[in-house]
């Protein structure tokens, strides 16, 4: 497996944000974590990056321990989060945006410009606009996309429906699927549940912080606990 987590826990205080959170994540495959507001998925998204602490348990990174590794050095190691919210540098153009996800790498980012630009055409269009001023959907692109810039081993993505039309819910999540398609290997952490595990290899329920099923998102999708709370069915 290339990501392993095994009894994760971690905290806020004396909240338990985290509870024993056991999965995994298999080169080239998409997992989807789904949940309801509150349940802890970006809390969990926060801990693989390095940005919140572990306060237990153990993260396994192509084999290696990487729990109480810095998240600096997560992402050279090629694990690359898109925040929720976006949080792109919006004075700053779409070009420049993208070019610092690059900054680690080193190297002539242009190739690679060009494959963002293949991925999301729009982004081409508006590339020495500022992100600032681009519409929702457009900055989910460039978040996306910058975060590829940086060539992940590991993308994980945090709630990239939230807040969008339904029409631009349907592009990105098709972008998702061509990256999966391309071979990247990614966690999708999502409340839209049925947009999520209609297309994950495999996917995770979490509520209130812990692990509660686990199957193909297929079957994720027509299992009857899963429709009732999360698909409105």
């Amino acid at each position: 497996m290339l990501l392993e987590v095994r009894g994760l826990n971690s905290h806020y205080g004396r909240i338990h944000a985290l509870k024993s959170v056991d999965l995994s994540v298999g080169e080239g495959e998409l997992v989807a974590l789904v949940g309801a507001n509150g349940a802890g998925k970006t809390t969990l998204l926060r801990t693989l990056s390095g940005v919140q602490p572990a306060t237990g348990g153990t993260i396994r990174f192509e084999g290696v321990d990487i729990t109480g590794m810095p998240a600096h050095r997560r992402v050279a190691e090629g694990i690359l989060q898109v925040p929720e919210g976006r949080q792109l540098f919006g004075p700053q153009s779409v070009e420049d945006n993208l070019r610092l996800g690059a900054y680690r790498r080193g190297g002539d980012p242009d190739a690679d410009l060009e494959r963002m630009y293949a991925l999301f055409p729009v982004l081409k269009d508006k590339r020495r606009q500022p992100a600032g001023t681009l519409s929702g959907g457009q900055q989910q692109m460039v978040a996306i996309a910058r975060a590829l810039m940086a060539r992940p081993r590991l993308l994980l993505l945090d709630e990239p429906s939230m807040g969008l039309a339904p029409l631009l819910v349907g592009e990105i999540f098709n972008a998702v699927q061509s990256l999966k398609r391309r071979g990247t290997t990614i966690f999708l952490v999502e409340q839209n549940a049925y947009a999520a595990l209609a297309i994950a290899d495999r996917g995770y329920v979490l509520e209130t912080g812990e692990i509660t099923l686990h199957d193909a998102g297929s079957a994720l999708l027509a299992n009857e606990r899963v429709k009732q709370a999360y698909l409105g069915l």
